[in-house]
């Protein structure tokens, strides 16, 4: 692992530090930061600008709203709870069945209605959000993932990460669950994280706990050169989402729903370096790239055409 991690240095790789003093600080305003980390007023941004999100069924924004819950999710069988500002994935609960009053989440575990109000009270203590301040519970549509996606994902959603500097996609990757994740799209909990050929949208190798892999653990299937569906329209949501943010650094992380295709489920202002390792390369070279070609104030669809003629990636075996 230490030899990758020297290898990629050669190549620039960004480190938290860099990434930080280099790019975050210097191209996202300070005030722009809530409209990324408050989910609920980026789901508010992207309707406001035509984009697809999930339905938001409902918000709890206090201990006594709690009354109100199972009046919001009296119609539904499946749902997501996430904390409005939570980070990394923490405090997300989603239920896939429910069986007369009982629940049932997406790793097979059945809860009472009771035990999801206490996950709720947890949420608005602040355990999962930024910071540890006091939060909000959002109950919102639980995505359907594309039927590509079966054979290389184990319960969960996958998710497609694209980051995207001064408005150009410069590196992508898939996020696949896994049963050591349980489920969840979260590379700190055990998920993979497969780059992505910006050119084509093929999936090339994956990481999973910082190991290179090309299967998946659960599935044995090969997670190498799967071609990712609509993949024009998701560079072109992903760049877009410079102007919907402000923000010149950013991660944009969408879902494909079998039904309703392409959802934008959130921005993050500091997007994790782990996708480097999945595809393999350093974002430096990149982004100094886009620095010189000066292309903040190109149109979405010169912007893509740059990223997909620049940073097209080959699979490494």
């Amino acid at each position: 692992m230490f030899g990758i991690i020297k290898k990629f240095h050669e190549f620039g790789l960004v480190g938290i530090n860099k990434r930080n003093a280099g790019y975050t600080l210097t191209y996202n305003p300070r005030n722009k930061y809530p409209l990324v980390d408050d989910k609920l007023l980026t789901k508010k941004l992207a309707i406001e600008a035509d984009l697809a999100v999930p339905e938001l069924y409902g918000v709890i924004d206090s201990v006594g709203q709690l009354k109100k819950l199972e009046s919001i999710l009296d119609p539904y069988t499946q749902f997501v709870i996430k904390p409005a500002q939570g980070s990394g994935g923490d405090g997300i609960m989603v239920i896939a069945d429910r069986f007369e009053k009982d629940w049932q989440t997406v790793n097979g575990q059945i809860l009472l209605t009771c035990e999801i109000e206490q996950h709720i009270t947890n949420i608005l203590s602040g355990i999962y959000s930024l910071g540890g301040m006091t939060d909000r519970a959002m109950i919102e549509y639980c995505v359907q993932f594309d039927p590509l996606f079966s054979e290389i994902s184990h319960q969960g959603v996958p998710d497609v990460r694209i980051i995207v500097f001064q408005g150009v996609p410069v590196m992508g990757m898939v996020r696949l669950p896994t049963r050591k994740s349980c489920g969840k799209a979260n590379l700190h909990q055990g998920a993979i994280g497969v780059g992505i050929d910006l050119s084509n949208g093929h999936t090339l190798t994956g990481v999973q706990s910082n190991k290179i892999i090309h299967t998946h653990p659960d599935t044995r299937n090969t997670i190498v050169g799967v071609k990712i569906p609509q993949w024009d329209k998701l560079l072109t949501i992903a760049a877009g989402c410079y102007e919907l943010s402000g923000m010149g650094y950013l991660g944009v992380d969408i879902v494909l729903d079998r039904d309703k295709g392409p959802l934008i489920l959130e921005l993050n202002a500091r997007p994790g370096l782990a996708i480097q390792i999945a595809n393999r390369v350093g974002l430096e070279s990149r982004l100094e790239r886009v620095k010189k070609a000066k292309l903040d104030k190109a149109s979405i669809e010169e912007r893509i055409a740059y990223s997909k003629a620049e940073f097209a990636n080959k699979i490494i075996l």
